[in-house]
């Protein structure tokens, strides 16, 4: 039998850096709050969210996209010639085709790598993670960009108690690279279709184009069930991502999980059974929930702001429509 040559890898990978850009624009709680005949106090007791970050004028989920990816880059020192795959996670890109992972990587000069979008909705960062360690460990890839960007405010309807008031825009950009030493853990990851239905678009495009004078499709949730689910289901998931990489709640410094509720964030929190010293991503309390950007925003605002450190053992893990969900433990950069 012919025998193939097999490409290999360095043993490890990690994340070299992370890069992130919000919108423009900051709602607050009483911008929103006529149309759902709501408050700020009830939009706080409810979410956490006191403002949200939207983009204004003609900026795109691209442009969100290429500014963090950037960012990235140049918190690497590195540039886009050594990129040699961009996997760009999105829901709010408009085109079926082509990917807009091409696009963003012609803008930052990394032609001709490889270049795809994945629809993981809030997952999808954390699934972009899972894929570029493998890349990099196979020797498909030596640095591979990983992007989460959503422009929410494209898909609101402003009159929406079950969702839409959650929302923000922004993008948030990871640099995945060969490392001496284990820096992104197994993925745990899976999905459960059976529960699409809670979460999705009001009308499917080919149904908008299909019904006369059908309103611009938006987002909604069964916010109950979907709260049940991501508050109690999701934490046997990311203990079962601590497991995988080798460790216990105690070795985790810091829990960065998807920006969807902060009750969400609280729940998870005592069922993990985390040290109480553990640094928390809360960057919802401000931006809003931004899908696939929320984890890598969160995270590069700890970082930032000196909250995580390097060599922190991080824990992360993003849940959302489809069902699906992912987490994996990974160093800071």
């Amino acid at each position: 039998m012919t025998q193939l040559k097999q490409a290999t890898g360095p043993q490890f990978s990690r994340i070299l850096a992370i890069g992130g850009v919000r919108g423009d624009a900051v709602v607050t709680n009483d911008d929103i709050a006529g149309p759902i005949d709501s408050s700020d106090e009830w939009i706080r007791q409810r979410t956490g969210i006191v403002t949200r970050r939207r983009a204004t004028g003609d900026t795109d989920v691209l442009d969100l996209a290429t500014a963090a990816a950037e960012e990235a880059l140049a918190q690497a020192g590195l540039t886009g010639a050594d990129i040699d795959a961009v996997i760009l996670s999105t829901v709010t890109y408009f085109a079926q085709t082509p990917a807009g992972a091409a696009i963003v990587a012609d803008r930052i000069g990394a032609t001709p790598a490889a270049a795809y979008d994945i629809s993981a909705a809030c997952a999808g960062y954390s699934y972009g993670i899972g894929q570029a360690d493998a890349l990099v460990r196979s020797g498909a890839a030596r640095h591979v960009l990983v992007i989460g960007a959503e422009k929410m405010s494209d898909f609101i309807d402003p009159t929406d108690r079950s969702i839409s008031f959650l929302l923000g825009d922004g993008a948030g950009a990871a640099i995945v690279g060969p490392s001496d030493f284990p820096g992104i853990g197994p993925t745990v990851w899976g999905s459960d279709g059976s529960k699409a239905a809670t979460i999705g678009q009001t009308l499917s495009w080919q149904e908008f184009a299909a019904t006369e004078g059908a309103a611009w499709p938006t987002l909604r949730q069964d916010g109950p069930s979907v709260f049940k689910w991501a508050a109690f289901q999701m934490a046997p998931v990311a203990l079962r991502a601590i497991e995988a990489a080798g460790l216990t709640p105690a070795d985790i410094d810091v829990f960065v999980p998807h920006q969807a509720n902060m009750r969400i964030i609280d729940q998870m929190i005592k069922q993990l059974g985390l040290r109480e010293d553990v640094v928390v991503g809360r960057d919802i309390e401000d931006t809003g929930n931004t899908s696939a950007a929320s984890i890598p925003l969160a995270t590069e605002r700890l970082i930032r702001e000196g909250a995580a450190k390097t060599g922190h053992v991080l824990l992360q893990i993003g849940f959302g429509a489809g069902l699906v969900y992912a987490a994996q433990v990974v160093i800071v950069p």
